[in-house]
């Protein structure tokens, strides 16, 4: 007898994953030519990707079992090779991020000493004495928490002062984050954010660590649960000790445990911090900075600095924020899901906050695979806009980075509009189901 062979065949998903593919080689391409890739030529390209994995899930949703386990992950790992040899652009966060490997392997903590003083140090490597010079901010200590800390440790073990092993430390992380969500929603959801252009160019291409304390966070939803409470705490702690940002979460995912759950929690954090806090540094005094002074791309926050003062935006939206979040615990409490609503939490965020960076959709998205929404999902090409700043678009005009009027506008009123027609959809879904039991 001879054995069956079986063929390839490719489907539609294979189409658009070819296409997708090509985009964004030839952003690849931009971004390895001199300068940065154009603004234009960049939302053009993310468009179209995201208009061809929105396609793919459209046409889905009949057969959710047209989108492929293997094709899904097929893709997705092409995507972000092809992001791996693109290189960051409209970037220089990574100098950063490799001085503060550099420094953690040579000194024991990367906290303490801001990079300006190493501006005269001999003892500095050329290489590293190269990326010292191109540090934003050098007057500030790293603003990175020690889980992110050993992150970059790892990508300065691999390969000292080369940014593709840290691309290549946080894709191997972000596709570990596709197989959790593989776990928590079906293939055809995790399509959304597998073949997410923001998500291509925020880790691949950019190395942005947000999506590697993503990805304890959302392995912690999962072992929450599976009634693993213990697990699950250690692993929100390493996530909220790489970004401070996972605590919004923390309650939500630790509602119904006991105190020793808490104290598994608070060990671990404790654990990470305490060796750097003994050395006489941490994060946290870059951190305060950061919340007590910096603006980008914020709305509300926006609206709000024309009419009260910055410290006072600033309470304001932290207790709205406060305020929603525990009304969102409220209904959660009781409801009996055991995922939290991220999408909404994160979401209400950023809308919020003094600061929305491309990058911190990451934190949004996963979730919004778990519970698609048109809403989140617009969110994820509109931010992208946030990139057409007076630096890459190389205006004399604007701040460095500041944005033309039109910027703003149309990124959040697409995204309101998004928001607006997803209630009216749901609305009428829950109105048509009521008919039809009626009916029944």
């Amino acid at each position: 007898m001879t054995a069956a062979r079986t063929r390839f065949r490719p489907t539609r998903v294979d189409a658009a994953g070819l296409l997708c593919a090509a985009l964004y080689l030839g952003l690849a391409s931009l971004a390895r030519g001199p300068g940065d890739p154009g603004v234009a030529s960049f939302l053009l390209i993310s468009a179209a990707a995201a208009a061809l994995t929105f396609a793919v899930y459209a046409w889905s949703s009949k057969e959710p079992g047209r989108v492929s386990l293997g094709r899904l992950l097929l893709w997705a790992v092409v995507f972000r090779v092809i992001g791996l040899f693109g290189g960051p652009f409209f970037e220089d966060d990574y100098f950063r991020y490799l001085w503060d490997g550099y420094r953690f392997a040579q000194d024991g903590t990367p906290y303490g000493l801001a990079p300006e003083a190493f501006f005269a140090d001999p003892a500095v490597p050329a290489l590293f004495q190269g990326i010292l010079d191109r540090i934003n901010f050098p007057e500030l200590p790293t603003i990175y928490g020690p889980g992110t800390q050993l992150a970059f440790l790892l990508g300065y073990g691999v390969a000292p002062g080369s940014v593709a092993a840290l691309q290549a430390v946080f894709i191997l992380f972000d596709l570990l984050t596709i197989g959790v969500l593989l776990r928590l929603a079906p293939p055809r959801a995790v399509l959304l954010y597998a073949w997410c252009p923001l998500v291509v160019k925020e880790v691949a291409f950019t190395a942005h660590p947000d999506g590697f304390a993503v990805f304890f966070v959302l392995a912690a939803v999962l072992l929450a649960k599976r009634e693993r409470l213990h697990a699950a705490a250690a692993l929100l702690a390493f996530g909220a000790a790489a970004k401070v940002l996972a605590l919004v979460v923390v309650p939500f995912v630790l509602r119904r445990v006991r105190w020793t759950h808490w104290a598994v929690f608070g060990g671990v954090v404790a654990l990470l911090y305490l060796p750097f806090a003994w050395q006489g540094g941490s994060d946290l005094p870059t951190l305060f900075v950061f919340a007590r002074e910096w603006e980008f791309n914020a709305s509300v926050f926006a609206l709000l600095t024309p009419l009260v003062p910055n410290v006072a935006a600033r309470v304001v939206c932290g207790g709205l924020f406060l305020g929603a979040a525990a009304w969102l615990y409220s209904r959660e409490r009781g409801s009996g899901r055991n995922v939290p609503p991220g999408d909404r939490l994160y979401g209400l965020l950023l809308v919020l906050a003094p600061v929305v960076n491309p990058w911190y959709l990451l934190w949004v998205l996963p979730f919004a695979a778990i519970r698609p929404s048109l809403w989140a999902w617009t969110a994820s090409v509109a931010v992208l806009l946030s990139y057409a700043t007076g630096l890459n678009l190389q205006d004399m005009h604007l701040h460095p980075f500041g944005h033309p009027p039109w910027v703003p506008a149309v990124e959040y009123g697409v995204i309101a509009l998004a928001l607006a027609a997803g209630i009216v959809w749901r609305r009428k879904a829950a109105s048509r189901e009521g008919r039809a039991c009626t009916a029944g």
